[in-house]
């Protein structure tokens, strides 16, 4: 009964045993059990725990990782991404903005000490042939449109007669000046449209010299600045190229370049700073080879040096009254102090 008893629900306390382990065999056992509980414990605290860095040797003492040059390189991007002022080109971006102003107006005060003389380079008596020779002026030059513009006045001197012109003569009349069809149809359509819609009068706000056909932004800010005296800047090729340049601003887009560099200057020197910036375009700054060496504004232009800097070879690329030739007008202003430009067809 007893015997059975402590087979059914085991060994009492205190009770004797009637096998003993041996002793060598209990310690061993007991080993392999701490050792084998253990044996997590301790993988997992050294799988946690990095390996001990190397102490730097003479070679690699103060060098950086390939990840710490990573995140400086970011960091320095970040800063100079930060340092970068708004409508300039990326490389211009050490310059503040403030800075960006000065050098822009130093600039302007530079051109118009050089050409105190600045004008618009197209012949024109009244508002309306103003209009007429810009649009005449898109893919020519302006010596061309003067040369052909007399011609012209002289056939349809009013927006009403051009309105009513014959389209195969207002083409013959125009055809030196390039894309002579299509140039027809705009001055009979802007004609047209002055007749019926402005009384024969070239209007005076933006807004409404847009809305003539062949007319854009940059066609009646010049025709708002030179003939009703409303500051403006005029965004051709030539002023284009050289704001670029000077990095007043990285847009391609003409109203972007406008906007940019109106941002820069007083709505005073608008009109004026067009003539200047074109007329450097024109006899100094050309787009092929700029005659950096003779320009009086290289210490100013972050582009020195894409031209001609031998001041001897520089001088002979100048243009116009620069180079000592005749200028683009056959009426220039009386203050011009170079030649008028012949008349068409004289040699």
């Amino acid at each position: 009964m007893s015997a059975a008893r402590d087979s059914a629900v085991g060994e009492r306390p205190g009770a004797k045993k009637t096998k003993t382990a041996k002793p060598n065999e209990s310690q061993d056992a007991a080993g392999a059990g701490r050792s084998a509980a253990a044996e997590p414990r301790g993988a997992a605290k050294a799988a946690a725990e990095p390996p001990a860095e190397k102490p730097p040797t003479k070679r690699t003492a103060g060098k950086r990782t390939a990840a710490e040059k990573t995140a400086g390189k970011k960091a320095a991007a970040k800063k100079t991404a930060a340092k970068k002022p708004a409508g300039t080109t990326a490389a211009a971006w050490c310059e503040s903005r403030t800075a960006l102003v000065r050098r822009a107006r130093r600039i302007n005060r530079e051109l118009a000490e050089l050409y105190p003389y600045a004008h618009p380079e197209l012949d024109f008596e009244n508002p309306f042939q103003l209009l007429v020779a810009t649009v005449l002026s898109a893919q020519t030059t302006d010596l061309r449109v003067n040369q052909t513009t007399p011609a012209l006045f002289a056939a349809y001197p009013t927006p009403e007669e051009m309105a009513a012109a014959d389209p195969e003569k207002l083409e013959q009349l125009i055809r030196p000046t390039g894309f002579f069809r299509a140039k027809a149809k705009s001055l009979i359509g802007l004609s047209a449209a002055l007749r019926d819609r402005f009384g024969g009068e070239v209007p005076g706000r933006l807004e409404d010299l847009v809305t003539l056909p062949g007319v854009g932004r940059k066609t009646a800010n010049v025709v708002l600045g030179n003939a009703f005296g409303v500051p403006g800047v005029t965004v051709d090729t030539h002023f284009g190229r050289l704001v670029r340049r000077w990095k007043w601003t990285a847009a391609e887009d003409p109203e972007k370049v406008e906007a940019d560099v109106c941002s820069l200057f007083p709505k005073s020197d608008w009109t004026m700073l067009s003539h200047r910036v074109i007329f450097h375009g024109r006899r100094v700054c050309h787009s092929r080879k700029p005659a950096c060496g003779a320009c009086p504004i290289a210490p100013l232009c972050p582009s020195f040096g894409e031209g001609e800097t031998d001041p001897e070879k520089a001088r002979k690329l100048l243009k116009y009254e620069l180079g000592g030739q005749p200028g683009q007008r056959l009426k220039p202003p009386p203050d011009y102090p170079g030649r008028p430009a012949p008349p068409l067809g004289a040699a």
